[in-house]
């Protein structure tokens, strides 16, 4: 009647949010993987994982050893060559080349006894103190074979080594020094479980020896070698004694007493161990906290 008709009210569908791309889908998927991978390492670094770094330890030290070395005017002569002094210096200095990890000293005496070189694994050292070796080094001319035993135990008594040696060499008798009996030097040595090989030097008969003097160039000396108190000296240290009448012999002594006096050596290993978890554990916060940046700052802009 006079009024006005309401229209009917039409009622709109909400707006349906975009589909997500295929790249977005792939996008939303990197918080899980963030995640399942932090958990992972996270895990593994809770095991307390190690680091395993495996070496070899140095080995052990040998035995020690002391070249004790005749230096009276004798040892000059010529039966030898150059002289036995010259072909005794070559054998040790062979001889010291093929030991390994075994501490070497030299001693040296002529109518006394003296060290010329301390116990060293430096081999350079020995050898360069065996090379200066000289005649009648001691200033003493003589033999004194119990002065030489008696300074070689009183500077290798007191190693801790497994096994402590004397290698004597010499071409004569005792005649001089303090100790007059060279078998009370060997008791000592025996008392210190020190073992004293003993080489006997000299050529079959009377031998010649240089003297400079041109209106006597030579002297001759007769073979004036106590093997039975050098036998005996080994037997009372539990060494044993060697005849070299030439220097081929003298090598094959000294090759003789390297053989024996071997040390074997068992190769040591060592293992360190370092605990490993500690970049792990940081790692895995990381994702973490990548994951939460990325939720809460630009995967949220995404459709």
């Amino acid at each position: 009647r006079g009024g006005r008709a309401r229209g009917a009210a039409i009622s709109l569908p909400a707006a349906l949010p975009p589909k997500p791309t295929p790249r977005a889908r792939a996008v939303l998927l990197l918080p899980v993987l963030l995640r399942f991978a932090a958990m992972l390492l996270l895990i593994v670094a809770l095991a307390r994982p190690q680091k395993i770094t495996r070496g070899q330890l140095p080995p052990a030290q040998g035995i020690d050893i002391l070249l004790t070395i005749d230096t009276s005017l004798s040892m000059a002569a010529t039966d030898f060559n150059p002289n036995r002094l010259g072909a005794a210096k070559a054998a040790a200095l062979e001889f010291v080349s093929r030991r390994k990890n075994d501490r070497i000293g030299v001693v040296v005496f002529g109518g006394t006894a003296m060290l010329a070189c301390p116990l060293t694994l430096d081999y350079e050292a020995v050898t360069e103190f065996v090379e200066a070796i000289d005649f009648n080094m001691t200033r003493v001319d003589g033999t004194a074979i119990g002065d030489a035993i008696v300074t070689s135990v009183n500077h290798i008594k007191d190693s801790k080594a497994k096994s402590k040696v004397v290698i004597l060499l010499t071409d004569g008798r005792s005649n001089s020094g303090m100790i007059t009996d060279p078998a009370a030097g060997a008791r000592a040595a025996a008392v210190y479980d020190i073992k004293v090989y003993t080489i006997g030097t000299a050529g079959r008969g009377p031998a010649q020896i240089p003297t400079g003097d041109p209106t006597m160039p030579v002297v001759t000396i007769d073979e004036d070698l106590d093997e039975p108190t050098l036998l005996e000296i080994a037997r009372l240290t539990g060494g044993e004694f060697f005849r070299a009448r030439n220097q081929l012999e003298l090598q094959r002594v000294y090759s003789q007493i390297d053989a024996m006096e071997k040390t074997e050596f068992q190769a040591r290993s060592l293992s360190s161990y370092h605990d490993a978890h500690m970049p792990l554990l940081a790692a895995g916060a990381l994702l973490l906290a990548l994951c939460f940046v990325l939720e809460k700052t630009w995967l949220r802009r995404l459709p």
